[in-house]
This record gives C-alpha cells, structure tokens and sequence, in this order.
C-alpha cells in the first residue's frame, strides 16, 4: 500500500462500514489508485474545479445531454450528466474474473431465449415454471419458432453489477432490451484523454475505442443477405427520447444510418429507407424501442414509431433485428432469479458471479418475510428500469412503506424484493474537495452471428451523486466516470 498524503482539498474521507475502491483504510491507497491519487492529490482547489467546470462545459458544447422527465413538470428537462473526473480502476485480475462471469452469464441467457421460444426444455423439466413464461409481458408468442440470425438474440446487453462490503461483485440486473450507456463509455474516455492526457497515457489500461468497431463488426455478421456491405440502420424513436444524443452519436461513430419508423417503408416483405433518389435496402436494424413500438401490424396499432409489416420481413428472413423481439422475457426482474440456475442448466458450470438475495413475492413464505422486514428492503417492479416503480425501504416514510405495502398485498407477483445492499463507494469530486458516493458498474456486451460476446473493458461506472443514495440510475439523477481497467 502508498501512504495517502494528505495534501489540501483531498484529504481522505470517513470511511464507514462501506468497501471504498480507492482506500484500503484510512491512511492507504490501494496500489492502483496510487498514480491517479498522486495527480489529484497535487492539485489545487481551484485548478480542480476549473477542470471539473471545463468538463461540464465540453459536454454541453458536444451536446452529451440526457433528459429527465418529471410528473410534475410540463416538459421534460434536458440536461449534461454528471460526469465526474476521478476514475474508477479496476485491476487486471480482477476484471478478467467478471469477465469470465459475465460472458458465462449472457451464454447461457442466450440459450434461454432460444429455448423458450422453441422447445422450452427448461420449462420441461421443471427449472423454470411455465407460468413464469406465458405470464410474462416480454413473452412474444410470435417469436416461437422463429430462426434468428446466427442464433443470436442479445446482441447488446448492459449487465449491472456491484460490489458488497465483503469485497465481492454481484449482479443487480440484466438489461437485454435496448441497454443504454454506450455512449457516455466512449466519450467519457475521449474527454479524459484530452483533458488529463498526462495521467491516461502515463497509465496502463486497457483501450475502449477499438470496440466501436467490433460493435459494427458484431451488427454487420447479422445480415441475413450476403452482401459484402450491409446497409444497417439504427431506429430511434426521436429526438426526444432520453437517450437520443447516443443514438446518433452511436450512428455517426459507426457509419451507419440514424432513422426513424417514417423514414422506412416495407415492400415485398423487405424494408427500405427512403432516400433522395429512390429506396435502399435494409440489412440489419439496430433497434433503440421497445418491442410494443416497433410494428403497428404486430404489436401496439398505435404506434406511430416503428415500421408496419417490419416483423413480416423479419419473419421471412429479409432483415436483423438487434437485440432480437422478445428477449425481455430474460430481463425480467423476477425471471433474474433463475439465471444462476440456468448457468447450471445450460452450461454445466456453477455461476462464476453471484446474484443478489432476491425474493419473489408471489411464493407465500417469502412475501411474509419481505412484509415483516420492509424498511430493510428494496422492492422492485419486475417489468420496470431506470430506477423506476422502485422502494428503498430504509429511505421511505412511513405513509410510503404503508401503500407499498398495500400494493404488494394487491398484486405479489408484480414485485421482487432484495436486501438492502451496501454498495461500494469511490471519491468523487465536489466544489474542489473529494466526497464519497455510492457506485455501480454496467458491463456491455456485444455478441454477434459466431455467438462469442465481448465484454467492452471497464463499462460504465454509475454514481449516486447524492450524499448517501443508492440511486446511481441517470433518470433519477445520478452521473458517471470513466473505467479503467488495468492492462
């Protein structure tokens, strides 16, 4: 361990009960902090927060916006996320053990999806209960049957981890729908290279920029036709989704076309995009909506977003879709229970990570528990993200544990429930000092024809920027920082 000096405005914080990723105590840095503490250590206040305001100011020129939305407001607010400058790092032993773990985990999910939407084996042979399937709202009978490009259903997915005050990393989700993050990865690290280019060059990590290509190169293996250059689209649902600024950010750094359902049309169960001097076809579509919007014909009528007669061509073998319709039913919050036992299924291996404690409130025994202990829980809705329809118990009114428990009675099987977890925490910086926030990490994966997911090293570090909250979700506020991962 390198003793922490303990130079003006970044003396070490309390550190509690919580793991901190930086301190190893209160008087040592952990080895791999010691360049990075070093460099901020011998920074003023004043140089620090003028680095943090020109950051900020960076990101708004670029345009690196997400937008909240609140029911109390008439409009959504757009705003920069919090990005903060202090990296999080990650050892090279440590990171190629979650690795490891998280391909196992998305190997075998992929073999779920297929399953259950072909022999469901699994159901079966009783590992996961049937009702669990029919009942679930991801579940797309029109999926059944169906042969997806290369057998690959997830092709992007952002698996949230944490780590506990044991020192070990669980998984909190699987997000296997239209993850979201990938932009703030890549250019987080481009805005710390230019505004640190003395600190990132000087250490050794592992480079990000190369996976943007293996993400084009994943979306290209898709076409089902066999062109040598397949026209691939992203579908967005506009300029005002939350995450618009990285869906073109993501088509711009990869070439492709950045579009929305009316700029596309089916003809002969094929689909084009419209172009100034006729149609062009489309090979592969990277989808950023939900399966309700993508098809008016073959899910919500309504939908103005998607494209009608889209999941026609799919079926015919005339377009990609990524991630595939219908993996949800993978994501949901109650089916994450299963997953180690789907490791163990699929694969023959026990589960390199563990999943958090987490209780199904529809099983009598353990909705009683929940009930009898629920300022001690986090309660979740199973179909919902982003830090939404969520309870932490030990942060709620007593008028607030109340109705959440009156809508656990009303309908148990909406709801899981999970120990209160103590989240690890790093230093960020605020007005000039360092302070401790609570964090998570959401690892991409990329995962194409030949079915061998990548993990994009070091992912997304999301940070509860409140004092004290568990919330690292950007729709509730929280920011970000650049992840490492020692090479």
């Amino acid at each position: 361990m390198s003793k922490l000096d303990p130079l003006p405005g970044l003396s070490p914080y309390p550190l509690q009960h919580f793991f901190d990723e930086m301190y190893a105590d209160k008087r040592n840095v952990r080895p791999h902090y010691r360049h990075v503490n070093r460099m901020f250590s011998g920074m003023s206040s004043e140089e620090l927060q003028g680095k943090q305001n020109l950051m900020q100011r960076r990101m708004m020129e670029e345009g690196i916006t997400f937008t909240l939305y609140n029911p109390a407001q008439d409009h959504p607010m757009e705003r920069t996320i919090p990005f903060d400058m202090i990296p999080r790092i990650i050892p090279k032993n440590e990171w190629e053990r979650l690795e490891a773990g998280i391909i196992q985990r998305i190997t075998a999910l992929n073999l779920f999806i297929h399953d259950i939407y072909h022999e469901q084996y699994i159901v079966k042979d009783g590992i996961v209960p049937r009702r669990m399937i029919i009942s679930n709202c991801y579940f797309r009978p029109e999926m059944s049957g169906l042969r997806v490009p290369g057998g690959a259903y997830i092709t992007t997915s952002g698996i949230d981890l944490i780590r506990h005050h044991d020192g070990h990393y669980y998984v909190l989700e699987d997000n296997l729908r239209t993850p979201s993050g990938f932009s703030y990865l890549f250019k987080g690290r481009t805005l710390m290279n230019q505004l640190f280019p003395e600190l990132s060059f000087a250490s050794s990590i592992r480079d990000v920029d190369h996976s943007l290509n293996r993400f084009l190169s994943v979306l290209r293996s898709l076409s089902p036709s066999r062109r040598s250059d397949p026209v691939i689209a992203l579908l967005t649902p506009g300029e005002y989704n939350s995450a618009y600024y990285e869906h073109a950010f993501l088509a711009q750094q990869m070439g492709i076309h950045l579009v929305e359902g009316r700029d596309l049309v089916t003809k002969d169960h094929k689909i084009y995009l419209k172009e100034m001097n006729g149609l062009r076809r489309v090979d592969v579509l990277y989808r950023r909506l939900d399966d309700d919007y993508i098809d008016p014909l073959a899910f919500q009528p309504d939908s103005l977003l998607g494209v009608a007669g889209l999941m026609n061509a799919y079926r015919a073998g005339n377009i990609a879709i990524a991630n595939a319709p219908g993996t949800g039913v993978a994501d949901d919050k109650a089916m994450y229970v299963y997953v180690p036992d789907m490791i163990r299924y699929y694969l023959n291996e026990e589960p390199i990570l563990g999943n958090v404690p987490t209780y199904l409130l529809s099983r009598p025994d353990e909705r009683l528990y929940v009930l009898e202990n629920l300022s001690e829980m986090v309660v979740k809705e199973t179909s919902l993200s982003g830090g939404y329809g969520m309870l932490i118990g030990s942060e709620a009114t007593k008028e607030e544990l109340a109705e959440f428990r009156m809508k656990i009675i009303a309908d148990p099987d909406r709801y899981v429930a999970q120990p209160i977890m103590s989240l690890s925490r790093a230093p960020v910086l605020s007005g000039g000092t360092m302070a401790p926030r609570h964090i998570d990490l959401r690892a991409f994966v990329l995962m194409g024809a030949d079915r061998k997911p990548h993990v994009i090293p070091g992912g997304l570090t999301r940070v509860a920027m409140k004092e004290g909250s568990l919330v690292v979700n950007s729709s509730q506020g929280g920011g970000v920082k650049d992840t490492w991962v020692m090479a």
